[in-house]
């Protein structure tokens, strides 16, 4: 592929301006930028009704994976006037309601997208969210915990929607009707993971420090809260080979690998399967009375 210092790209009626195409992003998987814009453009279908309107961290990689990155929220001084915005705090975030905005992010080598558990309207979390953190590079672990998880959902009758967290570990969504405080999620989240930890006490911990988890894998339901973040569903993640956070069905999930999913085969992947996340987005949602209505009030 011949060297190109720049070029301009039409996305929503709006020209961006590309600079440096032939960057290599991921290096192991031979990624350059122009291939992870190929791959935004035609996932972004899929990836948009899960950012939008939400706040948005990015993680950059000026000079690609294995080099020197950082988180930025604030939305910089030079981003163009069309990008949408919210403003929280003193953080002006950009809002990822659009294909051109989401080049434009990609453009300032934007590898992951992590999105807020609530709309920027309100504060309350729209889901029930679980992430399943392995201490072991074994991700048997992961598929043993995270169908021991489905079944006490399944327990309690919560639908739920696995996904690849795009490197080690699985998140579990529940989406949850509107209404509920992060408080009553919270209280929810510990309940079902402390009972889980009893259940399994060998496998399994809610304990926050790593150095003291051995290997056991970590519940983490503290993630899920106001200001806290995690990947959208088909971002791409800062791994070597260049993995995306992908959802999963349920039929499937002992047989999958996070290193099955990356930028070379998602598309491919959507097309056969399509959206599995896509009941989240559904207005059909799990009450969480019954177990509320359960739980000690203090």
């Amino acid at each position: 592929m011949a060297t190109t210092k720049s070029y301009s790209l039409i996305v929503d009626n709006k020209e961006l301006a590309i600079t440096n195409p032939d960057k290599l992003l991921w290096p192991k998987a031979g990624i350059t930028k122009l291939h992870y814009l190929q791959y935004l453009v035609e996932i972004a279908p899929f990836l948009l009704p899960y950012t939008r309107d939400r706040y948005v961290t990015v993680i950059r990689f000026p000079h690609g994976v294995g080099d020197q990155s950082f988180y930025q929220k604030n939305l910089p001084t030079y981003a163009p006037d069309w990008i949408h915005r919210a403003t929280d705090g003193k953080i002006n975030y950009a809002l990822l309601n659009d294909t051109a905005t989401l080049i434009w992010m990609a453009n300032q080598a934007a590898l992951e997208f992590h999105v807020s558990f609530h709309l920027v309207q309100n504060d309350l979390p729209t889901e029930l969210v679980f992430d399943l953190d392995p201490s072991t590079s074994d991700f048997s672990d992961v598929i043993t915990a995270s169908l021991a998880l489905k079944s006490v959902l399944d327990d309690l009758q919560l639908q739920s929607y696995p996904k690849t967290s795009g490197a080690s570990g699985i998140q579990v969504y529940v989406p949850i009707r509107h209404g509920y405080s992060f408080e009553q999620t919270r209280k929810v989240g510990s309940f079902i993971c402390t009972y889980l930890v009893q259940r399994y006490p060998e496998q399994l911990t809610i304990e926050r420090l790593v150095k003291n988890r051995g290997t056991k894998l970590y519940l983490d339901y503290l993630q899920h809260w106001r200001g806290k973040t995690l990947p959208a569903p088909y971002s791409t993640r800062a791994q070597g080979l260049a993995t995306v956070s992908a959802p999963l069905s349920w039929t499937e999930i002992e047989k999958v690998h996070p290193s099955l999913f990356t930028i070379h085969t998602m598309i491919g992947r959507t097309k056969q399967v399509g959206d599995l996340f896509q009941p989240l987005l559904s207005t059909s949602r799990n009450s969480l009375d019954h177990i509320l209505n359960s739980l000690p009030t203090s």
